[in-house]
């Protein structure tokens, strides 16, 4: 009878097979022991070693950069990736547990920043407005604004030094004010200044009388200067012009603009009437601003003199007649300013002065009160006397000053004393001041535009 025989091989060769395995397994579990802590450790280690840079070219990068310390290594928005742990020798893989929830490695936590400004994990977002936990985008870097460097003195090429720049005209206008004020207090006080022969201080007239003028002049009158350049740049010039206004104002205004508008400057020596040297007080100022008393010695005197002079014919009937005949020239006397141009050979230069026969319009003239005071006649405005010391404003009209060509008198010089010639010349200047007024007035469409 044959024996049974098993097809798994001999009794004793499955006796072995049974003990290597009862070996192999302890064996098995100690090394899967040993692969789950080397993975744990290389997790750990991974965590504990920084990111590596990224590059600063990756669109929306960003780095926080901290003035006080030197750059730190830029932290990606996104979390790191969880390290591979090394396989075991057998070949398995150990899957990694998960925390509940947010699908991340367990790892250590991140530690605090160092005293270099530097932080091994994501850093906090620092004032724009992200979430606190969520790290900056490296590759961007915050830049600071720089301190103005400080400016260079200028300097020549060789190191030296140049000169400041001249200060902007009129930045010290209110401090050369004061300072020539006390400059003219103290000549006055000492004595220090001249008066020519006639009482004319020009000082006191460019320091205190013109500047008070000027506000009127340019700002109140407006006033619109025509023909300057026909005034002489030196020698003497006879200045004939209307006279209107009720009160003397277009004698002043003639004055300025002489003084302001020709390129050299200079003074207006006006003739007054007898009565402006009989007030108290306004006497000696009319002779101090140059005024001079409306006679053919005092006139032939200045013009020998090389002055220009003023002179108004009218005299009173111009400045007192009533606004219903304004710039309707009056007669101009006996021709006394021409004998005094033919006697001297000066030029006559004819002026049209419109404007002043707005400021104070005449409707009235109380003669009982005038002679009672002594005046030549007592005016009646709009505004005076029913408003009282507010009447005496003049009102702001529009004013055009026009100087005409000059006219020559040196060739009648031997006929100073015949009255046909005197009166022939006065007309001619009269004449032609009077159709000036006209062509000025059509030039001005409203008195008080």
């Amino acid at each position: 009878m044959t024996p049974y025989r098993d097809s798994g091989g001999s009794e004793p060769a499955k006796r072995g097979k049974a003990t290597r395995s009862r070996t192999s397994a302890p064996a098995a579990a100690s090394a899967e022991t040993s692969a789950a802590a080397s993975a744990e450790t290389s997790a750990r280690a991974a965590a504990q070693t920084p990111a590596p840079p990224v590059d600063a070219s990756s669109a929306g990068s960003r780095t926080h950069t901290n003035p006080s310390a030197p750059a730190t290594t830029p932290v990606s928005d996104k979390e790191p990736a969880p390290a591979k742990a090394p396989a075991p020798a057998n070949g398995s893989v150990k899957t990694p547990k998960r925390a509940a929830g947010n699908g991340s490695v367990p790892g250590p936590a991140p530690e605090p920043a160092m005293g270099n400004g530097s932080a091994s994990g994501p850093e906090p977002a620092v004032g724009n407005g992200s979430a606190s936990g969520r790290a900056r985008k490296p590759g961007r870097t915050t830049k600071r604004a720089k301190a103005p460097a400080p400016a260079e003195e200028p300097g020549a090429a060789d190191g030296t030094t140049l000169a400041p720049e001249p200060a902007k005209a009129g930045a010290d206008v209110w401090d050369q004010r004061v300072a020539g004020l006390l400059s003219a207090v103290r000549q006055r006080l000492t004595g220090d200044y001249e008066v020519d022969e006639f009482g004319f201080d020009r000082q006191l007239t460019e320091s205190v009388f013109l500047p008070l003028l000027r506000p009127l002049y340019r700002r109140w009158f407006r006033v619109e200067t025509i023909g300057a350049q026909h005034l002489p740049t030196h020698g003497p010039a006879l200045v004939v012009a209307n006279h209107s206004g009720t009160v003397g104002l277009d004698a002043l205004m003639l004055s300025v603009a002489v003084h302001d508008e020709h390129l050299s400057h200079r003074h207006l020596r006006l003739l007054g009437a007898d009565f402006v040297f009989r007030m108290p007080g306004l006497s000696e100022l009319a002779r101090k601003y140059g005024s001079t008393l409306a006679c053919n010695p005092d006139a032939e005197r200045l013009l020998r003199g090389g002055e220009l002079i003023g002179v108004f014919p009218e005299g009173f009937k111009g400045i007192g007649k009533a606004f219903a005949e304004r710039y309707k020239l009056q007669r101009f006397g006996r021709g006394g300013f021409v004998s005094a141009a033919l006697r001297t050979g000066t030029p006559i230069i004819p002026v049209s002065i419109v404007g002043a026969e707005e400021i104070y319009p005449l409707i009235g003239n109380i003669r009982p009160v005038a002679r009672l005071l002594g005046l030549p006649y007592f005016p009646v405005t709009p505004t005076f006397p029913w408003l009282g010391p507010l009447g005496l404003i003049p009102l702001p009209s529009k004013w055009l000053i026009e100087f005409g060509e000059p006219i020559p008198t040196a060739d009648l010089m031997d006929s100073a004393d015949d009255p046909m010639v005197v009166f022939n010349l006065a007309d001619q200047v009269r004449e032609t001041i009077q159709q000036t007024l006209y062509r000025l007035l059509e030039r001005r469409p409203d008195a008080f535009s």
